[in-house]
């Protein structure tokens, strides 16, 4: 039987009301032994990530790991994304193994959990398999995570896509919950992020309001 084709999108795409994001680590001494991934490109992904989180009004939870005694604050970018927001700061490596998180979580109260952060293969293996064992549905924002080395960030993937877990990369996230340039509303806060942290796309949104005028984004 052929289906019938209907102007809708699929509720496997997130949107703004349908997902928590929870950025975990993003840490000085954290990011000093990720290797998969440059440390610039990594902290311009992740500010990305928090600018399409905090533009649409995602709720957010953000997390740190021994921030006093050991990996420092979260990176500027996120904090100054969500000002005034409390980091939850934890002792566990397992983010879903946090009180406080949970706590959080469970206020939110959405069912699509979307996570990025340092390490792929703790901090976010640990909460992504949790939350899937849980009943959740998980993304992982693939390229705002990173690793003391490829295999280990790929393996760790690997690991989580074979449990159930979709992968996404952080411009992908910013434009799902765009989704149609005709959304006025943001469609300046959306392109603007990618105008400053969205790489050869950015670059392309430039070069394309200069020569076709500002409705043209895409």
């Amino acid at each position: 039987m052929i289906p019938t084709a209907s102007a809708t999108p699929a509720a496997a795409l997130v949107a703004p009301d349908n997902h928590v994001l929870i950025m975990i680590d993003f840490q000085s001494q954290m990011a000093f032994a990720t290797k998969s991934i440059d440390a610039v490109q990594l902290r311009n992904n992740a500010a990305l990530v928090a600018g399409a989180a905090a533009g649409f009004e995602v709720p957010a939870i953000l997390t740190t790991v021994a921030e006093k005694s050991f990996s420092g604050p979260m990176f500027d970018e996120i904090g100054a994304a969500f000002p005034g927001q409390a980091m939850l700061d934890r002792t566990s490596m397992n983010t879903w193994e946090d009180e406080a998180v949970i706590a959080e979580v469970n206020r939110i109260g959405k069912g699509r959990i979307v996570l990025c952060g340092l390490w792929t293969s703790v901090c976010i293996v640990g909460p992504a398999l949790s939350a899937l064992a849980q009943g959740f549905e998980v993304c992982v924002i693939a390229d705002a995570c990173g690793d003391v080395s490829d295999e280990a960030h790929e393996r760790a993937m690997e690991r989580m896509v074979q449990a159930g877990v979709q992968p996404m990369t952080s411009l992908q996230y910013l434009l799902e919950l765009q989704r149609d340039w005709a959304r006025a509303a943001t469609y300046d806060m959306t392109t603007g992020i990618a105008k400053r942290f969205g790489g050869a796309y950015g670059l392309g949104i430039i070069y394309a309001k200069s020569m076709f005028g500002a409705s043209e984004g895409h």
